[in-house]
């Protein structure tokens, strides 16, 4: 019987939902549902015709034997551990599910609130049995730093633009051509160069893909002591060292990333201006139900012959496996 594999998100029974109950019931119609490996290897391949896919590492043997495989549908839009290049070798559709972008940008101006009202400070302050009155800051009029202004980015200026009001200023620095167009439609300015970015902003929010840092500390040497940098991306674009570092000498004051507090985070345990969450910005109810029903259709589109929403490696669609298959 064909098999596919789905991520341990839809164990989380925090994000049970009519939907996802309904989906999973409409996909075993396809195969026999079994759990996603943490590591999928040529043992695991027989069978296999689809996976709604989480963090797991696909390894070249897993695709060298999965002769019957069509598709790994990403719960999310991170890909890095599904092996696109041997995946596109074999003939297997890679898909991401970019349905939560909006959450990320509520998250983000969510975390833009707080920090200008030093939310995390006070509470702490308050639960010491500090009862101190302490200066905070509005959005309006103040300036907004955005490092990247892909779809999430361009969701946050969406909402951004209006609670900065007529004298704030939205910042922007992005290298993709149409930057400047993006800016015109939202009233933002663009600038030449991160250290522009980060000296002239009261707050900075990433919005950038890729592993590679960039922010390290002469960057963050260039934020005022009062601003705060708001990372809902990935932690390993901040130095964790230097971003510690910086803060200690009140180079800025908060630094919030969507991370938790372990690895090279765990340098951040317990500072009371570093706040790290969960990789939870794109997780809300409503998001997890679209990101259920994007990938569970996915998945059913291909096993329908049809071609599914948002695949990663075009180039597949030229694979002989994949004409065989998408021209039934």
């Amino acid at each position: 019987m064909p098999k596919i594999f789905c991520t341990p998100q839809f164990l989380n029974k925090e994000f049970a939902s009519n939907e996802r109950s309904e989906g999973l019931k409409q996909l075993s119609i396809y195969g026999e549902l079994v759990d996603e490996p943490a590591v999928l290897e040529a043992n695991h391949a027989e069978d296999i015709v689809a996976s709604v896919a989480s963090s797991s590492l696909y390894t070249d043997e897993f695709y060298e034997k999965a002769d019957q495989l069509r598709i790994v549908a990403r719960w999310g839009v991170g890909f890095d551990q599904v092996n696109v290049k041997a995946a596109t070798q074999h003939g297997v559709i890679i898909t991401v599910t970019p349905v939560h972008m909006d959450t990320v940008a509520e998250y983000t101006i969510g975390q833009w609130m707080a920090t200008l009202k030093r939310v995390y400070t006070l509470n702490r302050l308050s639960h010491s049995g500090d009862f101190s009155i302490i200066r905070t800051y509005e959005a309006q009029g103040s300036t907004l730093g955005l490092y990247g202004c892909g779809r999430i980015g361009q969701h946050v200026c969406e909402r951004a633009r209006n609670l900065l009001g007529e004298k704030g200023t939205l910042l922007v620095y992005d290298t993709r051509p149409d930057i400047d167009e993006i800016c015109g439609k939202y009233n933002a300015e663009s600038v030449s160069s991160p250290e522009e970015l980060f000296c002239r902003s009261d707050t900075v929010s990433l919005h950038v893909s890729g592993d590679d840092p960039i922010v390290h500390y002469d960057l963050l040497s260039q934020m005022q002591p009062h601003a705060s940098l708001i990372n809902p991306s990935r932690g390993n674009l901040v130095v964790d060292s230097d971003v510690h570092k910086a803060i200690c000498e009140e180079k800025l004051y908060y630094y919030v990333v969507d991370d938790p507090v372990d690895g090279p985070r765990s340098i951040h345990k317990n500072h009371p201006r570093i706040i790290c969450t969960n990789h939870n910005a794109g997780i809300s109810v409503e998001s997890t139900i679209r990101l259920d029903q994007t990938s569970i259709n996915q998945v059913i589109d291909v096993l329908e012959h049809r071609q599914p929403d948002f695949v990663l490696n075009p180039d597949v669609l030229k694979h002989p496996r994949v004409k065989e298959w998408l021209s039934n």
